[in-house]
């Protein structure tokens, strides 16, 4: 299983393209053969998923029942913007114009390692998202998620 961390701010050419890190590439397993999906966040970024993480999401994601309001919902609204993309030779991944458009990424944009995944942020929307955050609200949020993981 990859373990993607830390914070890598990378300039987005004319076409749309970004330089994956290098420090997360090597985080990405060989069974993912270059291959991700990417799609919008549940915040204003995208989430970055290798083929082979992505094959457990959408396993979890095909366990959802599509004949509940909830479930449709769920799913439509998560899947609808998801793509297939894929390193090119030089290391560079193309962000599709749509994604770029709703998650507000310009000319840059900051890769941050989350576990599994990778999230793609616009730097203002990031900086937005945190200075919503206040060191005491992100104590608290943080003292609540860990007590509900197994220890």
């Amino acid at each position: 299983m990859p373990s993607f961390k830390g914070e890598f701010e990378h300039s987005v050419d004319e076409k749309g393209r970004i330089s994956f890190p290098a420090k997360l590439r090597k985080a990405v397993s060989p069974q993912a053969r270059n291959q991700f999906t990417i799609l919008k966040g549940l915040e204003k970024c995208l989430y970055l998923y290798p083929d082979d993480e992505w094959q457990k999401v959408e396993g979890r994601l095909l366990q959802i029942n599509s004949f509940t309001h909830e479930g449709s919902t769920v799913l439509r609204n998560f899947l609808r913007s998801a793509q297939d993309i894929e390193l090119d030779r030089q290391y560079r991944l193309p962000l599709p114009p749509r994604l770029m458009q709703w998650s507000a990424i310009k000319d840059s944009a900051i890769f941050i390692g989350t576990g599994n995944r990778i999230e793609i942020w616009s730097p203002d929307q990031l900086a937005e998202a945190d200075q919503n955050l206040s060191m005491e609200s992100y104590q608290e949020l943080f003292e609540q998620v860990m007590s509900n993981v197994d220890q």
